[in-house]
Order: structure tokens, then C-alpha cells, then sequence
């Protein structure tokens, strides 16, 4: 049943994200509430892009506190598989934290931010260019980095 479910995940991703994005009963509590629960069977079965939009979704839109983490929690995951809007996203949780259960990391920080940026994340590259500009996240200032990476966004 688990590989049936993950086979069936691409398409009721497909399913959720169109209907998210529907002018179709854009107020509809009933709308919302089903488009959710599909979000998050195709990201329950391990569905990479699920993952980021329902993680974003609960993370950055969520109610309660709850929410929110499991919403990072979920973000984090699609970041593992490699997505790199998600990489970003960790990349200012573990930046800034959240709530206790994401402790403010600069090592872990700077690694979702330089996974997203080799995959031409535009803030990701300008967010490096910036750390090794005034050197945050617990590194020197390094204008060879610096310059790597304005190279690397410029050709974006």
C-alpha cells in the first residue's frame, strides 16, 4: 500500500496544486481544508515539491505555534531531498531559529544556503554574497568568495 501511495503521490500533488491555485471558490473554508489534506497526503508519502508548498504553507501561514514548526519540519525535509526554494527557506530558519526547536545554527545555515545557491537560488547567491561580504554567519569576509558568487549571479 506504502509504494502505491507514493506512486499516487505526483498526481494528487498535481491535483492540490491546481486547485490551490484556482480562482475557483477562493474564499471556501471547505476548499481550503480539502486542498490541505491532498497537500499533505502527497507530502506524507515523501512527494519533493509537496513537501516545500505544504511546509510553506503551515510554516509561513499557519496558526499556532504548532503548526509552524511542523511546517519547518516539513520544509526541511524537501530541503534534504534537494529542493531549493526549501534550501533558502532553512537556510533563514537556521539563520534567525524558530520557537526553540530550531536553534539558530550558523554552520547549518550557511550549508542550506550554499546547496540552494549552486542550484541558482537568486537570494540564496545574493544571501552568500552578503555573508562573505560583512562576514556573518561565523566567517571571515573572504572577496574571493565574495566575487565567485556576484559571477554566479550575474549569470542567473
Amino acid at each position: 500500500m506504502r509504494a502505491f501511495n507514493r506512486l499516487l503521490a505526483p498526481v494528487i500533488f498535481a491535483i492540490a496544486y491546481a486547485l490551490f491555485r484556482s480562482s475557483i471558490k477562493q474564499r471556501s473554508k471547505k476548499k481550503h481544508d480539502f486542498v490541505m489534506k491532498l497537500f499533505r497526503f502527497a507530502a506524507d508519502n515523501g512527494h519533493k515539491r509537496a513537501l516545500s508548498v505544504y511546509g510553506h504553507l503551515l510554516h509561513f501561514r499557519g496558526d499556532g505555534v504548532q503548526n509552524r514548526i511542523q511546517g519547518g519540519i516539513y520544509i526541511q525535509q524537501a530541503a534534504e531531498k534537494g529542493d531549493a526554494k526549501a534550501q533558502y527557506q532553512m537556510g533563514k530558519i537556521f539563520e534567525e531559529g524558530f520557537e526553540h526547536y530550531f536553534q539558530p545554527d550558523p554552520t547549518k545555515a550557511l550549508k542550506f544556503y550554499t546547496q540552494a545557491a549552486e542550484q541558482a537560488h537568486q537570494l540564496a547567491v545574493r544571501r552568500l554574497v552578503d555573508i562573505y561580504t560583512d562576514g556573518e554567519l561565523d566567517q571571515e569576509p573572504n572577496q574571493e568568495l565574495v566575487k565567485q558568487w556576484q559571477a554566479n549571479q550575474s549569470q542567473l
